[in-house]
This record gives structure tokens, sequence and C-alpha cells, in this order.
């Protein structure tokens, strides 16, 4: 009998119960809940960035005076003088970016690199040395620059010492044995200040690949170099677009670097349209020159992201 108990099947658990079918309002709220999470987000691009971009746009058009008052007159006119009368800026802020942004390359993919596989036990240290500058404002971190590009201090005397000012000179990067308030050092200023926002991206994409496709190159025997530039290099694009858009298009805007370490002959666009917002109080062109810079880079961006292949952005 306790043989026959023991063979005998369990007992079947009861069926569940089912669920009574949702009805059509519960399954419309439903739908609405993502509608519904996104409208604080939504509502701030409207409230922060949709209507000062129409107002701005507005004033664009507008003629008149502060005195007087400014009036939608449709002068598209207002483009064209200020391009005219300011391309050497566009020119000069494409050319401080671009160097700025090559420099942030040449200079954060070797770190970036550095800690994404050879850090080990110490990447999140150097990772709090690469957002470091972060914890100080951006006016005191390039203010600290006027002391280290100091004229007859110890950079400027050893780049004297190694002959380097000497092809800065040639290239009319510096003028004589100055630094200051020249172009080089408005384009230190930008590597140094935006060179956090090329390390992150970069490291990020690094992180990513996975190390047993260096192992599979290295078994087919390929070499260091040939292993960075099939598998490694191509692998990171994601980084390199990100960085570079992240670096370009905050540098090409900026005022406070050619300000404060530049001299009238290295103004930007940014100097400009800073100039004419809060001292010559010419909003029109100020408004005009704004939405000139916006649409340049975003023809350069929407160019550049195509050429690079790449629409997979860390």
């Amino acid at each position: 009998m306790m043989t026959s108990l023991a063979d005998a099947p369990p007992p079947l658990a009861p069926p569940a119960a089912e669920k009574p079918p949702r009805s059509p309002k519960a399954r419309k709220r439903g739908r609405l809940v993502p509608y519904w999470l996104l409208l604080p987000g939504l509502l701030w691009l409207v409230v922060f960035f949709a209507l000062p971009m129409i107002y701005q746009a507005s004033t664009s058009v507008q003629t008149g005076s502060l005195e007087e008052g400014f009036k939608v007159t449709w002068h598209f006119q207002t483009y064209w003088n200020a391009l005219s009368d300011y391309w050497p800026q566009f020119l000069r802020s494409v050319l401080y970016a671009g160097a700025a942004t090559l420099l942030c390359l040449l200079l954060g993919y070797p770190l970036a690199y550095l800690i994404a596989f050879r850090a080990g036990r110490w990447r999140n240290v150097v990772l709090i040395l690469v957002i470091a500058p972060f914890f100080t404002s951006f006016l005191i971190r390039t203010l600290a620059w006027k002391t280290i590009l100091a004229d007859g201090g110890p950079v400027v005397g050893t780049l004297n010492s190694l002959h380097v000012l000497d092809v800065t000179n040639w290239l009319g990067m510096t003028a004589g044995d100055r630094v200051l308030a020249t172009p080089l050092a408005v384009v230190c200023g930008l590597t140094y200040n935006f060179l956090p926002f090329m390390i992150l991206p970069l490291y990020t994409s690094l992180e990513r690949i996975d190390g047993r496709l260096h192992e599979a190159a290295g078994d087919l025997y390929a070499k260091p170099f040939t292993t960075f530039r099939k598998v490694t290099f191509p692998l990171s694009m994601p980084g390199v677009v990100s960085g570079t858009l992240l670096t370009f298009i905050p540098a090409s805007g900026d005022y406070v670097n050619a300000d404060l370490l530049g001299s009238t002959d290295t103004r930007m666009v940014g100097n400009v349209i800073q100039t004419q917002f809060l001292r010559i109080l010419d909003y029109p062109t100020a408004a005009a020159l704004s939405f000139i810079l916006m649409a340049a880079i975003l023809i350069m961006v929407t160019l550049y992201i195509r050429k690079s292949g790449t629409e997979d952005l860390v």
C-alpha cells in the first residue's frame, strides 16, 4: 500500500484564474502613459528652446533701435550684412575650433585607450582626474592659463629655448616671444577646456570592444599596429564622432577663451555676438549672426556624420 502511494502521481495544481480582459478605456490609458512621461521634457524644450529660438528668429528680421524700439519688418538684408561684415570671425572660429578638436583627439585617444585597456585598478582614479577640471569654474580654468602662458614664465621660456616659437611664428600662431594674445593661446585654452568632452566618449566606446577580438587578431599573426588599424579604431569610431562633435560645436561658439587669452586680432564669432548683444545693443545683427553660426554648424555636422559612415553615437 505504501509503495502504491509513493508511485502515485502528484495531485494536479488548480488551474490559474484567467485575468479578465482589459476594458478599452484601460488600454487607451496604458497607451498614453509613455506620452505623459515625455510631457515634462517636451514642455522644457518648448519653453527653454523652441520659444527663445522663435523670438530670436523674429529679432533677426527687425529694424529700429533701442530708443525707438524694434519692429518686425522682414529685413533679411541683416543676414547678408552680418555675413559680409564678420566673415573673418566666422572663418577664424572654424579654424580655431578645428585645431582644438584635432589636438583633443590626438591627446585624448591615447589616454582613453590607456584607461580602457591598461589602467586596471587605477581606472576610476584616472577617470576622476579627467573630470577634475569640471570641479572648478570655466572662467577660473581659463584665467589660470594666463598665468601658465605669461611672458617670461617657464612655459614660454622652455618653448623659446626649444625653438618651438620659431615654428609657431612662421605658422602665424604666435608673435615674437609672446604666447598670450595670440592664436596659439586661444587654441590651447580651447583644447584644455574641452578635452574631457573628447576623452569620455572615446573611453566609453573603447570599453565596449570585446577583448577577444584583439586575441583573435593576434592569433591571426596581426601586428599591434595592424590590430589597432583594423579592429580597435574602426570599432571606436562612434566615440571618435561623438567626441569631435562635443568638442567642435561648443568650441566654435566659445568667446571666453578668445576674450581672456586672445586679442582683437583673435576675436571669434562668439565675441562678436556678445558685443552686439551687450555693448552695441544691435539685437537684429546679433540674432542673425547666431542663426548663421547655427546653420553653418548644422551643415558641417550633417556632412561629417554622413562622411564618417556611422550613426551609432555614444
